[in-house]
This record gives C-alpha cells, structure tokens and sequence, in this order.
C-alpha cells in the first residue's frame, strides 16, 4: 500500500499539469468578480499540503481528503452562486486531468528500460541530457515517467543521490519541455491561440544556456558525491549489471504515448481526446506483461488516491485563477525581463498555462499602447512572447506545485527509497541553483 506522504506527494503533482481548456473556458468568465477573501482557501490547502505532513505525516495520509474536502465545499458554493458554468468548467476538466496523467501513468508503467552500467556522473548527466531533450519531444510528464524509474535504478547501489532527481526535476520536468509546444501546457496554448509550431525554436539559446550551465554544475556535483561512495558497493554494482548495454521493455507502450500525444490534435469534440486516451491506456494494459510492470514498482494505488486531494486543488484554484485574469492588466509589467520574471513567479505557485495566457494578453496590450505593429506573433512583440514562454516553463521549476511532474518524480522517488526534501527544502535548493540562473538570463536575452 502506498503510504500516505506518497499518496500526498503524487496528488499535489495533478495541481499545475492544466491544458489549454481551462483556460480557453476560463475566458468566459472575466466579468465575475471573485472577492480576494476567496483566494484563501486556495491558499489555505496549499499551506495545509506544505506544512501539515512536516508536523504529523501520519494524521494527513489518513485525514487528506477531509482537509481537501473542508477547503473545497466554501469555495464552490462561492463559484457556484457567482457562476455556475465555471464550477462545471471545473468539474469537466477535472475529469479530463484525471483522464491524461492517468493515461500517462500507466502507460509508462509498462516501459523498462535497463541499463547495462552503473550510475556515474558521465552516465547521469547523459541521461539528464537526453532527458532535456524528450522533454520537448513528449512532454516533460511523459518524459518523467519514461525516464525516471532507469535512472533510479542505475544509481540504487549509491548512498548520496537526492541531487540526482532534484536535478532531474530542474531538467526534464522542467526547463526541457520549453522548446515545442508539446513539451508543456501553456506552449501548447500557445499554439492553440496562433503561435507558430516551431516559433518556440526561437528558445533554444535560452534553452541551450540554462540546460548547459545546470548539467555543468550537476557533473561536478555528482562527481563530488561519486567520491564519497562506497568503493565495495561501487564493485558489487558494476557485477551485478545486465549483460545488455541498454535494452528497452514494453516498446509497444511507446505507440500508445504517442497516441495519448496525438489526441491533443484531435477535433474539440466532446469526450474524444478522453476517450482515445483511455483506449490507449487500456490496450496497454491489455499488451504489457504483467511481469514489467511489476519490475517498475507499478502500483495504481496513487491514481485511485489523487483524485481525493486534487479535486479540492482545483476547485479553490478556480476563484485566484479568474481573479488573476481580470488583474493580468494592471500588474504593471512592460519590459522583456518583467514578463519574465512576472509570469515565472506567478508560475511556481498557481497554474502555468491561464498564467502564460494572462501575460500574452498583457502583452498585447502592450503593443497596442506603444503602437508597435511590426513583427508581432499573436499582436506580441517577439521578444515578449520568449519572455512568458521562457518564465512560465523554466520557473515551473522553483517549487514542487510549480508543475505537474515535480510531484510525481517525489513520490516515486519516496516510493524507491530516497528520501527526498521537505517542500521547503526542495525550495532551498532552487533558490541556490535556479534563481542566479535566471538572473544571468535575464542579463543575457532580456535586458
């Protein structure tokens, strides 16, 4: 049974993973006027996910769902008596969710990947890398997913391995989903409101700076902990290694990724996506040996479980997101390094993709004010739009609610035996490590 910071920990990773639809419906609502008092209890639950599990872990892996539901029940009966359509809105994306990490979730499942060699710096920084790179190509959740549990395994002979998945969050969570509009939410909302496909190439030296640095610093800290291993157990590793250099599992469920990827492209029509995606998910079922699954620790146990938790997220979320679209405008932002830093605050802690769609509005705003009429992407001056695309992807990063999969690599890490930071401390170290990195890019690209 999966214990309950696990189950904590995989729920919390649901809360900033939305699609384009939420925001798209949320657009509808921008004349209801949401009291600020009705923010807290978004604030509220989230401070109860923060704090509650460091006093008494035990109390909340029991109690959880009655917190989510005592937070949830005031805020939509606030949302429901404003508008109606918005607490359907809520309940229709909900479902939706569930339905793409679920998907995700098993289908990934299904996939080992051996490595025939030990976890060393070269080797985990390679594999970093690589995962940087798949971020973009299937999204940093799926990427996550795929990747995660081989890494794991060829670093399990090793004492002093928090770094390794802290990094990995910063990397192929993260900062490696910014280069198309398949590797994170609000690029591909982005796309849906008339960005160009490849435009977001037009990041790649953003990419390239923040990846490289990050994967520098990652290799010589690695390396620093390498030397304090054990040299017995480094033996014991090395002899216990798979005959194959590398060799691939369950390959058939890399077609079903690609399936639940391709469903984003389908015509809205009602329930479509959903239902490809839960077609995908059970012809992988159905094709997987029982075998690898079990190899991979599979468990459905946090699926069932996150739904509990996420679905008070997303109802008290719905006040704090409404009210920061009808605000987006006043906040006050002109500059290439205000959108930058704007949108990334504000994606670290609430939802990236109606965050990104606020700024991109704001922008145009901008535009129209300062009568700039040349070059525009969607009505937004170029170097705008790489601002909030690069702030609301990389900044995701600063916290375990910044993005979907940030959770989720904390659970499954919990669930193989790392103990990994409190919420707090995870923020310690992305305040030491990312924040310098993003003031140099701010110097770099944005001023």
């Amino acid at each position: 049974m999966v214990s309950g910071k696990n189950t904590r920990t995989l729920s919390i990773s649901l809360l900033f993973l939305l699609l384009p639809s939420l925001a798209l419906a949320s657009e509808g609502t921008l004349q209801v006027d949401f009291p600020l008092w009705s923010g807290s209890f978004f604030v509220g639950l989230l401070l109860c996910i923060a704090i509650i599990p460091l006093i008494n872990g035990d109390w909340w892996g029991k109690y959880f769902g009655f917190v989510s539901l005592g937070m949830a029940i005031p805020a939509a009966i606030i949302v429901f008596s404003k508008d109606w359509h918005i607490l359907f809105n809520v309940f229709t994306d909900y479902i939706s969710f569930i339905i793409l990490l679920g998907s995700l979730f098993i289908i990934a499942g299904g996939i080992v990947i051996r490595i025939g060699a030990k976890g060393t710096p070269k080797l985990n920084t390679i594999f970093l890398f690589v995962g940087a790179i798949f971020a973009s190509l299937i999204g940093t959740t799926g990427a996550s997913m795929v990747l995660l549990r081989p890494l794991i395994r060829a670093n399990n002979w090793r004492k002093h391995v928090v770094h390794i998945y802290i990094f990995f969050i910063f990397l192929v969570s993260n900062i490696g989903g910014s280069l198309t509009p398949l590797g994170d939410p609000p690029l591909f909302l982005g796309f849906l409101k008339g960005v160009p496909f490849f435009w977001t190439l037009r990041l790649i030296p953003i990419w390239a700076l923040a990846v490289g640095i990050l994967l520098f610093l990652f290799f010589l800290l690695d390396s620093y902990f390498n030397k304090k291993e054990d040299s017995q157990m480094a033996l014991q590793a090395s002899q216990g290694l798979p005959d194959k250099t590398l060799e691939i599992k369950g390959t058939i469920n890399f077609l079903f990724l690609l399936i639940v990827i391709g469903a984003f492209f389908l015509p809205h029509i009602p329930c479509l996506r959903e239902a490809v995606m839960i077609a995908a998910a059970g012809l992988s079922i159905y094709f997987t040996q029982k075998e690898l699954r079990e190899e991979n620790a599979f468990t459905y146990h946090p699926i069932k479980e996150v739904a509990i938790l996420f679905a008070g997220i997303f109802v008290t979320m719905a006040p704090v997101l409404v009210m920061l679209e009808m605000n987006g405008a006043k906040l006050g932002v002109i500059q290439p390094w205000h959108f930058f830093w704007a949108s990334g605050t504000l994606s670290s802690f609430l939802d990236n993709a109606p965050t990104y769609l606020v700024f991109m509005s704001t922008a145009q705003n901008v535009a129209h004010t300062m009568g700039i009429v040349d070059n525009l992407v969607v009505g937004v001056p170029p170097t705008l739009l790489m601002a909030i695309s690069a702030g609301s992807v990389f900044m995701g990063a600063n916290s375990y609610i910044g993005n979907g999969p940030n959770f989720m690599v904390k659970a499954i890490c919990e669930e193989n035996g790392v103990k990994m930071p409190s919420f707090f401390g995870y923020m310690a170290w992305s305040i030491a490590v990312l924040e310098p990195l993003f003031i140099l890019v701010t110097f770099v690209f944005f001023i």
